[in-house]
Protein backbone atom coordinates (compact mmCIF):
# COMPACT_ATOMS: atom_id res chain seq x y z
CA UNK A 1 0.00 0.00 0.00
CA UNK A 2 1.11 3.15 -1.20
CA UNK A 3 1.56 6.07 1.77
CA UNK A 4 1.26 10.05 1.29
CA UNK A 5 3.88 11.94 2.52
CA UNK A 6 3.16 15.76 3.87
CA UNK A 7 6.03 17.99 4.37
CA UNK A 8 5.95 21.02 6.96
CA UNK A 9 8.64 22.07 9.16
CA UNK A 10 7.58 24.91 10.91
CA UNK A 11 7.22 27.34 12.84
CA UNK A 12 4.90 26.72 15.90
CA UNK A 13 2.29 28.70 14.58
CA UNK A 14 2.26 27.24 11.20
CA UNK A 15 1.62 23.86 12.86
CA UNK A 16 -1.03 25.24 14.56
CA UNK A 17 -2.70 26.53 11.36
CA UNK A 18 -2.30 23.36 9.57
CA UNK A 19 -4.58 21.58 11.80
CA UNK A 20 -7.54 21.77 9.28
CA UNK A 21 -5.04 20.74 6.15
CA UNK A 22 -3.95 17.55 8.18
CA UNK A 23 -7.13 16.59 8.50
CA UNK A 24 -8.90 16.93 5.53
CA UNK A 25 -5.90 15.06 3.97
CA UNK A 26 -6.19 12.46 6.19
CA UNK A 27 -9.99 12.06 5.50
CA UNK A 28 -9.22 12.01 1.85
CA UNK A 29 -6.86 9.48 2.08
CA UNK A 30 -8.83 7.27 4.72
CA UNK A 31 -7.29 4.15 3.16
CA UNK A 32 -3.62 5.18 3.30
CA UNK A 33 -1.03 6.00 6.05
CA UNK A 34 -0.32 9.20 6.23
CA UNK A 35 3.41 11.00 7.08
CA UNK A 36 4.79 13.91 7.93
CA UNK A 37 8.45 15.16 7.61
CA UNK A 38 9.24 17.71 10.18
CA UNK A 39 11.83 19.19 12.12
CA UNK A 40 13.05 17.95 16.11
CA UNK A 41 11.20 20.78 18.06
CA UNK A 42 7.69 19.39 16.51
CA UNK A 43 8.22 15.67 17.00
CA UNK A 44 7.06 14.86 19.95
CA UNK A 45 3.48 17.38 19.37
CA UNK A 46 2.99 15.90 15.67
CA UNK A 47 3.41 12.60 17.30
CA UNK A 48 0.18 12.98 18.96
CA UNK A 49 -1.36 14.26 15.75
CA UNK A 50 -5.02 12.22 15.50
CA UNK A 51 -4.67 12.71 11.70
CA UNK A 52 -0.46 11.38 11.26
CA UNK A 53 0.44 7.48 11.15
CA UNK A 54 3.99 8.35 11.39
CA UNK A 55 6.71 11.65 12.11
CA UNK A 56 9.96 11.65 10.08
CA UNK A 57 12.35 13.87 11.01
CA UNK A 58 14.48 16.61 8.56
CA UNK A 59 17.41 17.69 10.19
CA UNK A 60 17.26 20.49 7.44
CA UNK A 61 21.40 20.34 6.87
CA UNK A 62 23.05 22.41 4.41
CA UNK A 63 22.19 21.20 0.95
CA UNK A 64 26.15 21.51 0.00
CA UNK A 65 25.78 18.37 2.76
CA UNK A 66 25.81 15.60 0.34
CA UNK A 67 26.13 12.55 2.93
CA UNK A 68 23.01 13.92 4.50
CA UNK A 69 20.97 14.16 1.12
CA UNK A 70 21.40 11.23 0.45
CA UNK A 71 20.41 10.04 3.52
CA UNK A 72 17.24 11.79 3.61
CA UNK A 73 16.47 10.55 0.24
CA UNK A 74 16.95 6.93 0.99
CA UNK A 75 14.81 7.18 4.23
CA UNK A 76 12.39 8.62 1.94
CA UNK A 77 12.50 6.33 -0.36
CA UNK A 78 11.42 3.56 2.10
CA UNK A 79 8.22 4.56 2.66
CA UNK A 80 6.90 4.39 -1.07
CA UNK A 81 5.09 7.53 -1.45
CA UNK A 82 1.66 8.35 -4.07
CA UNK A 83 1.45 11.79 -3.05
CA UNK A 84 3.38 14.74 -1.25
CA UNK A 85 1.24 17.22 -0.25
CA UNK A 86 4.30 20.23 0.26
CA UNK A 87 3.02 22.73 3.25
CA UNK A 88 6.39 24.35 3.54
CA UNK A 89 6.24 25.50 0.21
CA UNK A 90 10.55 26.87 0.72
CA UNK A 91 12.88 26.47 -1.62
CA UNK A 92 14.32 23.59 0.02
CA UNK A 93 11.37 21.39 -0.28
CA UNK A 94 11.29 22.25 -4.12
CA UNK A 95 15.18 21.06 -3.88
CA UNK A 96 13.67 17.93 -2.56
CA UNK A 97 11.28 17.73 -4.84
CA UNK A 98 13.89 18.19 -7.93
CA UNK A 99 16.46 16.28 -6.46
CA UNK A 100 15.15 14.13 -3.64
CA UNK A 101 11.67 12.36 -4.58
CA UNK A 102 10.96 11.60 -7.81
CA UNK A 103 6.75 11.68 -7.58
CA UNK A 104 4.49 13.23 -9.76
CA UNK A 105 1.98 14.06 -7.50
CA UNK A 106 3.49 16.84 -5.55
CA UNK A 107 1.22 19.62 -4.98
CA UNK A 108 2.66 22.51 -3.97
CA UNK A 109 2.11 26.52 -4.26
CA UNK A 110 4.28 25.85 -7.66
CA UNK A 111 2.88 23.21 -9.20
CA UNK A 112 -0.85 24.21 -8.56
CA UNK A 113 -0.02 27.78 -10.13
CA UNK A 114 -2.54 28.73 -13.13
CA UNK A 115 -1.20 29.37 -16.60
CA UNK A 116 0.50 32.94 -16.45
CA UNK A 117 -0.18 33.24 -12.59
CA UNK A 118 3.14 34.21 -10.40
CA UNK A 119 4.04 33.06 -7.13
CA UNK A 120 4.06 36.53 -5.65
CA UNK A 121 0.72 37.61 -6.19
CA UNK A 122 -0.42 33.87 -5.04
CA UNK A 123 1.38 34.91 -1.74
CA UNK A 124 -0.78 37.72 -1.48
CA UNK A 125 -4.10 35.60 -0.91
CA UNK A 126 -4.44 34.83 3.09
CA UNK A 127 -2.43 32.11 4.32
CA UNK A 128 -5.38 29.35 5.09
CA UNK A 129 -6.55 30.46 1.35
CA UNK A 130 -4.07 29.23 0.15
CA UNK A 131 -3.62 25.99 1.42
CA UNK A 132 -7.53 25.68 0.45
CA UNK A 133 -6.50 26.79 -3.12
CA UNK A 134 -3.63 24.00 -3.00
CA UNK A 135 -5.40 21.35 -1.52
CA UNK A 136 -8.84 21.93 -4.14
CA UNK A 137 -6.37 21.79 -7.31
CA UNK A 138 -5.18 18.34 -5.34
CA UNK A 139 -8.52 17.21 -5.54
CA UNK A 140 -8.78 17.13 -1.36
CA UNK A 141 -11.61 18.12 0.04
CA UNK A 142 -11.33 21.33 2.03
CA UNK A 143 -13.85 21.11 5.12
CA UNK A 144 -11.74 21.83 7.35
CA UNK A 145 -8.91 23.64 5.81
CA UNK A 146 -10.27 27.42 7.09
CA UNK A 147 -11.59 26.12 10.57
CA UNK A 148 -8.29 24.74 11.85
CA UNK A 149 -8.67 23.16 15.29
CA UNK A 150 -5.99 22.79 17.37
CA UNK A 151 -7.49 21.07 20.19
CA UNK A 152 -5.77 17.74 19.48
CA UNK A 153 -2.21 19.30 20.72
CA UNK A 154 -3.50 20.22 24.78
CA UNK A 155 -2.68 17.78 27.28
CA UNK A 156 -3.90 18.13 31.09
CA UNK A 157 -2.61 20.85 32.80
CA UNK A 158 -4.55 20.54 35.36
CA UNK A 159 -2.10 20.16 38.13
CA UNK A 160 -0.27 23.24 36.86
CA UNK A 161 -3.07 25.24 36.63
CA UNK A 162 -3.64 24.86 40.25
CA UNK A 163 -0.59 25.08 41.42
CA UNK A 164 -0.77 28.85 39.99
CA UNK A 165 -3.97 29.88 40.30
CA UNK A 166 -7.02 30.13 42.43
CA UNK A 167 -9.33 32.28 39.87
CA UNK A 168 -9.25 33.65 36.39
CA UNK A 169 -6.34 34.24 34.45
CA UNK A 170 -5.46 36.28 31.54
CA UNK A 171 -2.52 34.86 29.79
CA UNK A 172 -0.06 37.20 28.05
CA UNK A 173 2.42 36.61 25.36
CA UNK A 174 4.78 39.48 25.62
CA UNK A 175 7.65 38.30 23.94
CA UNK A 176 9.22 37.22 20.37
CA UNK A 177 12.06 35.97 18.50
CA UNK A 178 15.15 38.34 18.46
CA UNK A 179 15.45 38.46 14.88
CA UNK A 180 11.68 39.47 14.95
CA UNK A 181 11.89 42.68 17.24
CA UNK A 182 9.63 44.82 14.96
CA UNK A 183 7.16 42.53 16.40
CA UNK A 184 7.29 42.78 20.17
CA UNK A 185 5.39 45.37 21.78
CA UNK A 186 6.69 47.18 24.90
CA UNK A 187 4.01 48.30 27.54
CA UNK A 188 2.76 45.30 28.64
CA UNK A 189 3.66 46.02 32.27
CA UNK A 190 1.90 49.16 31.71
CA UNK A 191 -1.43 47.27 30.46
CA UNK A 192 -0.98 44.54 33.62
CA UNK A 193 -1.38 47.86 36.01
CA UNK A 194 -4.51 48.76 34.06
CA UNK A 195 -5.90 45.77 34.25
CA UNK A 196 -5.11 44.91 37.67
CA UNK A 197 -6.51 48.11 39.12
CA UNK A 198 -9.50 47.31 37.50
CA UNK A 199 -10.34 43.35 37.01
CA UNK A 200 -9.70 42.31 40.79
CA UNK A 201 -10.72 38.88 39.97
CA UNK A 202 -8.27 38.28 37.78
CA UNK A 203 -4.49 36.99 37.98
CA UNK A 204 -1.75 37.87 35.11
CA UNK A 205 0.51 35.49 33.97
CA UNK A 206 2.79 34.65 30.74
CA UNK A 207 4.22 31.48 29.82
CA UNK A 208 8.18 31.98 28.87
CA UNK A 209 10.32 29.79 26.90
CA UNK A 210 13.10 28.47 27.43
CA UNK A 211 15.13 31.36 26.21
CA UNK A 212 12.61 33.83 27.43
CA UNK A 213 12.94 32.98 31.40
CA UNK A 214 15.36 35.73 32.22
CA UNK A 215 13.68 38.40 30.42
CA UNK A 216 9.62 37.03 31.89
CA UNK A 217 11.46 38.32 35.57
CA UNK A 218 10.86 41.94 33.83
CA UNK A 219 7.07 41.02 33.72
CA UNK A 220 5.08 41.66 36.33
CA UNK A 221 2.85 38.82 36.05
CA UNK A 222 2.90 35.28 37.13
CA UNK A 223 5.69 33.14 35.33
CA UNK A 224 4.31 29.44 34.71
CA UNK A 225 7.11 26.79 34.37
CA UNK A 226 6.68 23.43 35.17
CA UNK A 227 9.30 22.00 37.70
CA UNK A 228 11.21 25.60 36.96
CA UNK A 229 11.07 24.46 33.26
CA UNK A 230 9.11 25.89 30.13
CA UNK A 231 6.05 24.28 29.44
CA UNK A 232 6.30 22.04 26.33
CA UNK A 233 4.40 22.71 23.30
CA UNK A 234 1.14 20.66 24.83
CA UNK A 235 1.84 21.76 27.98
CA UNK A 236 1.33 25.16 26.84
CA UNK A 237 -1.28 24.24 24.55
CA UNK A 238 -3.62 23.23 27.44
CA UNK A 239 -2.42 26.73 29.13
CA UNK A 240 -3.62 29.08 26.61
CA UNK A 241 -7.06 26.59 26.59
CA UNK A 242 -7.75 27.12 30.82
CA UNK A 243 -6.89 30.88 30.46
CA UNK A 244 -9.77 33.45 30.13
CA UNK A 245 -8.57 35.74 27.90
CA UNK A 246 -5.14 35.81 25.75
CA UNK A 247 -2.95 39.11 24.96
CA UNK A 248 -0.12 38.56 22.39
CA UNK A 249 2.14 39.70 20.27
CA UNK A 250 2.21 37.94 16.70
CA UNK A 251 4.03 34.73 17.32
CA UNK A 252 3.23 31.45 17.80
CA UNK A 253 1.23 31.34 20.80
CA UNK A 254 -0.94 33.93 19.14
CA UNK A 255 -1.84 31.23 16.70
CA UNK A 256 -2.06 28.37 18.73
CA UNK A 257 -4.90 30.58 20.92
CA UNK A 258 -6.96 31.53 17.78
CA UNK A 259 -7.26 27.68 16.39
CA UNK A 260 -7.62 26.69 20.38
CA UNK A 261 -11.04 28.73 19.77
CA UNK A 262 -9.70 31.41 22.72
CA UNK A 263 -10.94 34.80 23.52
CA UNK A 264 -7.92 37.15 23.18
CA UNK A 265 -6.14 39.85 20.79
CA UNK A 266 -3.11 39.82 18.64
CA UNK A 267 -1.19 43.14 18.01
CA UNK A 268 0.04 43.85 14.71
CA UNK A 269 2.74 46.49 13.65
CA UNK A 270 3.43 47.52 9.70
CA UNK A 271 5.26 44.14 9.16
CA UNK A 272 2.13 42.06 7.69
CA UNK A 273 -1.56 42.23 8.42
CA UNK A 274 -4.52 39.55 10.48
CA UNK A 275 -5.59 39.13 7.37
CA UNK A 276 -2.57 37.38 5.43
CA UNK A 277 -1.71 35.16 8.18
CA UNK A 278 -5.50 34.09 8.88
CA UNK A 279 -4.98 34.73 12.51
CA UNK A 280 -8.49 36.52 13.14
CA UNK A 281 -11.76 34.44 14.34
CA UNK A 282 -14.80 35.32 16.08
CA UNK A 283 -13.06 35.14 19.36
CA UNK A 284 -9.83 36.01 18.53
CA UNK A 285 -9.24 39.83 17.25
CA UNK A 286 -6.09 41.88 16.01
CA UNK A 287 -5.59 45.59 16.62
CA UNK A 288 -3.13 47.06 13.89
CA UNK A 289 -1.38 50.05 13.67
CA UNK A 290 1.79 51.47 11.64
CA UNK A 291 4.21 51.89 14.47
CA UNK A 292 3.84 49.48 17.86
CA UNK A 293 5.83 51.74 19.67
CA UNK A 294 2.84 54.41 19.62
CA UNK A 295 0.31 51.97 20.78
CA UNK A 296 -0.69 52.75 23.65
CA UNK A 297 -1.39 50.70 26.76
CA UNK A 298 -4.62 52.75 27.00
CA UNK A 299 -5.34 52.34 23.58
CA UNK A 300 -5.28 48.46 23.90
CA UNK A 301 -6.82 48.47 27.08
CA UNK A 302 -10.02 50.43 25.91
CA UNK A 303 -10.16 47.42 22.65
CA UNK A 304 -10.62 44.78 25.45
CA UNK A 305 -12.07 46.34 28.44
CA UNK A 306 -15.69 44.98 27.19
CA UNK A 307 -14.21 41.35 26.59
CA UNK A 308 -13.21 41.61 30.22
CA UNK A 309 -16.31 42.96 31.57
CA UNK A 310 -18.38 40.25 29.81
CA UNK A 311 -15.52 37.25 31.12
CA UNK A 312 -16.02 38.60 34.33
Amino acid sequence: MSNILIIKHGSLGDIAQISGVLRDIKETHSDKKIFILTTFPYVQLLSHCPYLDNVLIDKRLPRWNILYLIKLKNMLSRFDFSHVYDLQNSSRTSFYRKYLLNISNWSSAETILKKNEKKKDFYNEPVLERFKIQLDSSNIKTNYTLKPNFSWARTNVDKIVNQYFSKKFILLFPFCSPELSHKKWLYFNDLIKIIKSKHLNFEIAIAPGPNEIEEASKIESISITNKDKSLNIMELTGIINKASYVIANDTGPAHMAAHLGQRGIVLFGYHTTPKKVSIETDKFKAITVDNLKHLTAEKVYFEIKRELELIN
